[in-house]
């Protein structure tokens, strides 16, 4: 029997500075210039505590706050026409929890404006012009609690509702566009079993290595098991790396190369709901499915890079639970595939999918209709799907070289 080993990461800093009231930073002196623009505007979100109202963040009280249900979701601040932004501060309330992980969309479009780790204050990024900003928590030590989601345009460079991220050439930044250069490793810790993540556990780009006997048996142990809420970022995964990694609930999985897929790179197994995502890395050699959904919600793949394999994901046609999955496909580079996405349309299934380049991959199919079946039996294929109710993709979406 394999024997598992909980490896638990608390963050002793931020459990501090979630104790304590958070003392943020001014706006910087242009911004003080101008107005916070939340002020005018109204609130919304993914869930709140008991307790606690959207309207909260944009009232100019500090001693009111919105906090999410659990330690991850999202609160916006929208206006009835578009509105140009150039930063935002956040302040939050004392006695939540620590945020690591974060990013800032622009709500209209669904483009990331920018992101970060750790507990944000002022936060600046390109002026864009729209009807709704997101500040989204994609990982926490507990939930939150933002008491002021103040907004500013300083003025700046032209407004844009199109992606402003600026490309990265650096193959161990998770963000930017992928290039296909993979990460050297910082050295290499030898794995008897599963490591369980517990909030952010973070890998400086070290190999571990090795779980599993490389084949495609689905009952292998995975490498490393994140609980609900938890990140895993800035690792190697040798091979063999057994089940790869398994999401719990709703994860973040950053700047993580698979040297070698085996069975599956990750399985999402959630069924609260919500999102799980996969931001930058890279995965090689796998002869089937790289992303597994299993549960329910969405998963979210941006900036990643993919070599010979079957599938970048694929929604299960026949786990013994059918749900309706959805999964968002953007800045991804494909070298060597079959099939971008695979889903369900019977059971609702949905694939956005956008800014995709294809590489030796002639013939690949970009969104996969299937029909899902019972535990069991085997799902049917009905073809290709473009721009319709479950395939939101058009030929404009892809580049192949």
């Amino acid at each position: 029997m394999k024997r598992s080993v909980a490896l638990r990461w608390t963050a002793g800093a931020a459990t501090m500075i979630a104790s304590a009231a958070i003392m943020v930073a001014l706006p910087s002196p242009q911004a003080m210039a101008a107005d916070n623009l939340s002020l005018s505007a109204g609130a919304d979100g993914s869930s709140k505590a008991s307790g606690t109202s959207y309207g909260n963040v944009k009232d100019g009280d500090p001693g009111t706050y919105w906090s999410p249900a659990g330690a991850t979701g999202y609160v916006s601040v929208k206006w009835s026409s578009a509105t140009t932004v150039s930063s935002a501060v956040l302040k939050l309330a004392s006695g939540g929890g620590a945020i690591s992980s974060w990013r800032m969309l622009n709500a209209d479009s669904g483009a990331v404006l920018t992101s970060g780790s750790g507990t944000p204050s002022t936060i600046s990024f390109a002026s864009t012009a729209l009807k709704k900003l997101t500040f989204e928590i994609l990982a926490a030590s507990a939930a939150p609690r933002i008491a002021e989601f103040e907004t500013y345009n300083g003025g700046g460079s032209t407004p844009t509702t199109s992606p402003t991220a600026t490309p990265s050439t650096s193959p161990t930044s998770g963000t930017g566009t992928p290039t296909g250069v993979w990460p050297s490793s910082a050295g290499n810790v030898s794995v008897s079993g599963t490591i369980t993540v517990s909030g952010t556990f973070d890998g400086g780009m070290k190999t571990y290595c090795c779980i599993g006997d490389g084949s495609q048996s689905e009952s292998q142990d995975p490498m490393f098991s994140i609980a609900n809420g938890g990140t895993l970022q800035n690792v190697i995964i040798g091979s063999p790396a057994g089940d790869g990694v398994h999401c719990e609930g709703t994860c973040t999985i950053k700047n993580v190369w698979w040297n070698d897929i085996g069975e599956d790179a990750a399985t999402f197994k959630g069924t609260g709901g919500g999102t799980s995502y996969v931001i930058g890395g890279g995965a090689k050699a796998g002869s089937d499915k790289t992303f597994q959904h299993n549960g329910n919600g969405t998963v979210s793949i941006s900036g990643f890079y993919l070599s010979g394999s079957g599938k970048l994901y694929r929604a299960c046609g026949n786990c013994s639970s059918s749900y309706q999955r959805n999964v968002k496909i953007d800045n991804v580079l494909l070298n060597d595939i079959d099939m971008v996405a695979g889903i369900n349309t019977n059971w609702g299934d949905t694939a956005t999918i956008t800014r995709v380049t294809l590489t030796n991959s002639s013939s690949a199919v970009v969104c996969g209709q299937y029909k899902g079946v019972a535990k069991g039996s085997e799902p049917t294929y009905l073809g290709e799907g473009w721009n319709n109710a479950n395939c939101k993709v058009t030929q404009s979406d892809i580049t192949r070289k």
